[in-house]
């Protein structure tokens, strides 16, 4: 490809992406969600980073525990027709190299959650009316963005969660990420989950020490693309 050629390409893709980024009109919360499918492979197409990929597809052994497919969740109702776990391309790398690191210590990653559509955020919040430990749908979550990853660590050996300070979506301080509030072992157990993902991309939530989004989650929309949909396209692909 010749100078002149590249400069043509590199145009028509910033032309391109421009174009996907205005179809998307923004909702009652002043917010440009990508809503749509075409627009979602448009994306795709130009950035195949912005892939919503299967997590177990790309971590074989990890442990899936997905509470809102059921009604173990502060909701207290079934918000995912599939117990699903995804996340962006880049998101799933990273997390390879944490499960890598932990598999090597006889330990290993379970997943309670990952890319959420942003029509659950907004559930979660119309019945909450919390936005610490449930996002604020004017400004959408990381989890919308396909960056967020709510998750603990388990032995190998007999599949058992790493004792931590709270469970998951403990809505109180002690689940804050440096809580002193907890056993020794609790807090060595949290500060392991901190310390491997942190070394790998990820950053904590200060109210939850299961919360970490990808560092980079700023390169990517928020996204309401359904679970359902999402394996249509992988059937399709």
């Amino acid at each position: 490809m010749n100078k002149r050629h590249y400069t043509f390409f590199l145009a028509l893709s910033f032309l391109s992406f421009h174009a996907f980024s205005q179809m998307a009109k923004p909702n009652k919360y002043g917010l440009k969600i990508v809503s749509d499918v075409e627009s979602y492979k448009g994306q795709v197409k130009l950035d195949s980073n912005k892939t919503l990929v299967e997590i177990n597809k790309y971590i074989p052994n990890v442990a899936l525990d997905i509470r809102y497919a059921t009604t173990k969740n502060f909701m207290g109702e079934q918000m995912y027709a599939s117990a699903a776990a995804f996340t962006r391309l880049p998101v799933v790398r990273a997390l390879q190299k944490v499960q890598k690191e932990l598999n090597e210590k006889g330990l290993g990653l379970k997943i309670f959650d990952g890319y959420r559509p942003y029509t659950v955020t907004v559930a979660f919040y119309e019945k909450q009316k919390d936005s610490v430990f449930v996002a604020a749908p004017w400004k959408g979550s990381r989890h919308n963005r396909g960056c967020a990853i709510d998750l603990t660590i388990i032995n190998l050996k007999n599949g058992k969660e790493l004792k931590m300070p709270t469970g998951f979506d403990d809505f109180t301080t002690k689940a804050y990420a440096d809580s002193p509030n907890a056993s020794k072992k609790e807090i060595a157990n949290r500060e392991l989950l901190k310390s491997v993902m942190s070394k790998n991309g990820f950053t904590v939530y200060k109210e939850e020490w299961w919360h970490y989004d990808f560092n980079n989650w700023k390169d990517y929309d928020l996204t309401d693309i359904s679970f359902e949909e999402l394996y249509r396209l992988q059937v399709s692909q």
